[in-house]
C-alpha cells in the first residue's frame, strides 16, 4: 500500500528548502483559521518555536481556554507579547500588553479598545497590520525568536500616548519607566494554574524590556482595570507594583501627524538583563522590513520542506495546520544559553550546545508532531529531547505535560519518554541515552520520596495499583490528578509507554529490564473484556463494571469512549486483533465504530483508528475513512472562505 505522509490522501513530497515556486507554502497560511468556534488559535507573528508570540489583543486578561484574539470580536484593546499555547485550553502567562492611543488618555481595556475595519487588517506569520480607527493609528507587528518590533503611525494631531501593562495576577508584577534609557520594564511572575501545584509560584517570570525609537515624556502609572473613580491612576509615578489589578505605565510623545513611534521589545524567562541582551542580539536597530523579511524566510524554509499537489482550499488548510504544528514547544533559553531551571525557584541553568524548550503539550503531540519533527527537523527534535532530559534531571522525574516550566500531572500517560525513544530509534543522537533511560525506568518503577512531591506532579498517577494488579482498578480514584479516575485509559497508555521503555532497554543492552517491560506491555489485555471485546472498567476483584455500553462516556475513559480506547494498543496491534477475536471480528468492530458515530476526529484518542484496517488486511477501508475524515472534518472547508470559522478541534 502506498504510504501517505501526514496521513493525507493528497500527493506531497519532501523537498529542499531552496526549491522555489511561484506561490510559496507560506502564502497559503490562513492566520484566521481556528480564531473562532473553539479553535483557540490566534494570529501571532513569530518565527517557528519562538519564546514569545506577538498578537493583537481583543480579550484582555489571562483566562483559561481564552487566547488573546477572536475573529468575531470587533475591537482591539492592545498588542500582546503572549505565551498562550495556541490551540490549547491552557491559560496565558508571563505576558504583557502594549497599546498606542491618541487624544484623551484611556487606561481601562474596555474603554480604550478601538474599532477597526477588517479591510485594514493583514495577518501573516511574519507581519500583522491594522488601523485603529478610533485613534487614527496604523499599527504593525513583527517578531524574532525572543523579541518583537512594533511600529505605530499616528495620523492625527493632539496628545500621543503609549500604554504598557504587565498582565500579572493580583498583588504581583511590576512596571517601571526609565526615562534615562528610554525604556519601560515589565515583570510578570508566573503561577501554576488549574493543574498540580495550582496557585503556587511557578518559579519563573516573564521579563520584558520595551525600548522606543524616540524620546518620551513619563506620564505615570496605574492599576490596570476599571478606573471610574480615578483613584488608581498615579500621574508622575515611575514605578508601579501589582495591586488589585495588574500594573501599567503610560508615556507620551511629541508628534506631528504622520510621525512614527517604534517599540522594540526583548523578552526572557530569566531576567530583565537577559531580555535586554536578547533584544540587542536580535533587533539592534529599527529596520522593520528586514526583521519581517527574515522571519518570513524562516517560515518559508520550515514550510517548504513539504510540498503538496492539491486545490487551493486544501493548501490553505494543510499549510495552516503545518504552521500551527511548528509553534510549540517554545524556546525557553536566551541567546546566551541561560534558561530557568525546571521546577525550581528562579534558579538559572545554561544550555550548552542546545536550545532549551518548554511547554510540551505532550498528550497531544507525542502522537504526530514529534514524529513529524524527527523527519522534518531532526536537529531541533534532538534539542527538544535534551530539554526533556534536563527537565527530568532538574525536577527529579520526567514530566508528563510540562507547562510554565513546571509539573502539571495534566493528562494521562507518561509520554515524554515515548518522544525520547522515538528519536533514538530513528537514529537521532547527541543526548545522554543512559541518563534518559534511567529517568524512564524511574518513572515506570518508583514514586517520589514524599507524598508532597507526588501531589506536586511528579511520578505516574496510579502507579501502585498498576504494578499491583496489572491494571488500575476502579477502586483507585486517582485523586491527585487534574483528570481524576480514567483508570482504563491510564492502563492502556502506561502499557504502551512500558513497551517503548522495553525497546529502549533492549537497544541499550539492559536485557532483564527489556523482558520486564515487554511483559508489562501486555497489560493492555487486562482491561479488554473478552466477553464484549471492548476496553472496560474493571474492579480490584477482577469483575467488570456494569452496566456497560461502549458508545457511552465513562469516568474511567479519558476524553472519549470505550469504543475509541479499545483500539489503543499501538505496541501490539496483531495481539489486539487476536484479543478481539481475529481479523474479521476486528474489522467488524472498526466498522461499528464509524457506523455508530463514535469516531471523533476532534480529539486525540480517535486519530489513529482509521489506519488499523490496514493491519487487518482491509487497506481499502483505511483509504475510505481517511478520505472521509479529510473531506468532511479535517479540511474545515468554511475556514478558508469565511475567516474565523473552524469546527472545534479541527484547526
Amino acid at each position: 500500500m502506498r504510504t501517505q505522509f501526514f496521513a493525507c490522501l493528497i500527493g506531497l513530497s519532501l523537498v529542499p528548502g531552496s526549491v522555489a515556486a511561484q506561490t510559496q507554502p507560506i502564502d497559503w497560511v490562513n492566520q484566521y483559521i481556528g480564531t473562532g468556534n473553539g479553535g483557540q488559535t490566534y494570529p501571532s507573528v513569530t518565527p517557528p518555536f519562538a519564546m514569545t508570540a506577538w498578537s493583537p489583543e481583543t480579550r484582555p486578561g489571562n483566562v483559561k481556554c481564552v487566547p488573546p484574539y477572536y475573529f468575531a470580536d470587533t475591537r482591539i484593546d492592545g498588542f500582546r507579547g503572549s505565551h498562550f499555547m495556541t490551540g490549547s485550553c491552557g491559560v496565558d502567562y508571563g505576558d504583557m500588553t502594549l497599546m498606542p492611543l491618541s487624544g484623551a488618555l484611556k487606561l481601562d481595556p474596555t474603554t480604550r479598545a478601538s474599532a477597526f475595519d477588517r479591510k485594514t487588517e493583514t495577518a501573516t506569520p511574519y507581519r500583522y497590520a491594522v488601523t485603529l480607527a478610533d485613534y487614527g493609528i496604523d499599527a504593525e507587528l513583527t517578531g524574532t525568536a525572543h523579541s518583537g518590533l512594533m511600529r505605530f503611525r499616528y495620523t492625527r494631531s493632539g496628545p500621543a500616548w503609549m500604554l504598557v501593562e504587565s498582565n500579572s495576577g493580583k498583588g504581583e508584577g511590576s512596571v517601571q519607566i526609565d526615562p534615562r534609557r528610554n525604556e519601560i520594564l515589565v515583570v510578570n511572575p508566573v503561577r501554576r494554574m488549574y493543574y498540580a501545584g495550582a496557585g503556587k509560584p511557578a518559579g519563573i517570570s516573564g521579563y520584558f524590556v520595551v525600548q522606543f525609537n524616540r524620546p518620551f515624556k513619563a506620564g505615570g502609572t496605574y492599576d490596570a482595570g476599571k478606573l471610574s473613580t480615578g483613584n488608581r491612576q498615579h500621574p508622575g509615578s515611575l514605578t508601579q507594583q501589582g495591586g488589585d489589578n495588574p500594573p501599567g505605565a503610560y508615556v507620551s510623545f511629541d508628534l506631528k501627524p504622520g510621525d512614527l513611534v517604534e517599540a522594540r521589545i526583548g523578552s526572557s524567562f530569566t531576567s530583565l538583563d537577559e531580555a535586554r541582551r536578547n533584544l540587542q542580539a536580535e533587533i539592534p536597530g529599527w529596520d522593520f522590513s528586514r526583521i519581517a523579511a527574515e522571519t518570513k524566510a524562516e517560515w518559508a524554509t520550515a514550510l517548504d520542506k513539504v510540498r503538496i499537489e492539491a486545490p487551493a482550499d486544501r493548501k490553505h488548510v494543510f499549510y495552516t495546520a503545518l504552521y500551527h504544528s511548528l509553534l510549540l514547544p517554545r524556546t525557553y533559553s536566551d541567546v546566551d544559553g541561560t534558561y530557568p531551571r525546571f521546577a525550581a525557584d528562579h534558579q538559572v541553568e545554561v544550555a550548552k550546545g542546545f536550545i532549551d524548550y518548554g511547554d510540551f503539550s505532550m498528550w497531544d503531540t507525542f502522537r504526530a508532531v514529534h514524529p513529524m519533527l524527527t523527519i522534518l527537523d531532526p536537529d531541533r527534535e534532538r534539542d527538544m529531547v535534551r530539554s526533556l532530559i534536563a527537565e527530568g534531571r532538574e525536577g527529579g522525574f520526567l514530566p508528563d505535560f510540562p507547562m510554565w516550566n513546571n509539573y502539571t500531572a495534566e493528562m494521562v500517560g507518561d509520554h515524554s519518554l515515548t518522544v525520547i525513544v522515538d528519536a533514538y530509534m530513528k537514529g537521532i543522537r547527541g543526548f545522554d541515552a543512559e541518563e534518559a533511560y534511567r529517568l524512564m525506568k524511574q518513572n515506570a518503577m518508583e514514586l517520589p520520596a514524599t507524598h508532597e512531591l507526588y501531589v506536586d506532579g511528579r511520578g505516574r498517577r496510579g502507579l501502585e495499583s498498576y504494578l499491583k494488579y496489572g491494571y488500575i482498578p476502579l477502586e483507585d480514584p486517582v485523586l491527585d490528578a487534574f483528570h481524576k479516575g480514567e483508570q482504563v485509559s491510564r492502563t492502556l497508555e502506561y502499557a504502551y509507554d512500558d513497551a517503548v521503555i522495553g525497546r529502549m532497554a533492549q537497544a541499550l543492552g539492559h536485557t532483564e529490564d527489556a523482558a520486564l517491560f515487554v511483559k508489562r506491555a501486555e497489560y493492555y489485555r487486562n482491561v479488554i473484556d473478552p466477553t464484549t471485546g471492548f476496553a472496560r472498567g474493571r474492579h480490584a476483584d477482577g469483575s467488570w463494571d456494569s452496566p456497560f455500553d461502549p458508545t457511552v462516556a465513562y469516568h474511567y475513559i479519558t476524553e472519549g469512549l470505550p469504543y475509541q480506547y479499545t483500539f489503543f494498543a499501538p505496541q501490539d496491534v496483531p495481539g489486539l486483533i487476536q484479543a478481539i477475536g481475529g481479523r474479521q471480528a476486528f474489522i467488524s468492530k472498526l466498522d461499528g465504530l464509524f457506523a455508530s458515530g463514535s469516531y471523533n476526529h476532534g480529539n486525540e484518542p480517535s486519530h489513529h483508528i482509521a489506519y488499523l484496517y490496514d493491519y487487518a488486511g482491509a487497506a481499502w477501508k483505511t483509504q475510505q475513512h481517511v478520505r472521509t475524515v479529510m473531506d468532511t472534518l479535517s479540511m474545515a472547508w468554511q475556514a478558508t472562505t469565511t475567516p474565523g470559522k473552524c469546527p472545534p478541534g479541527m484547526c
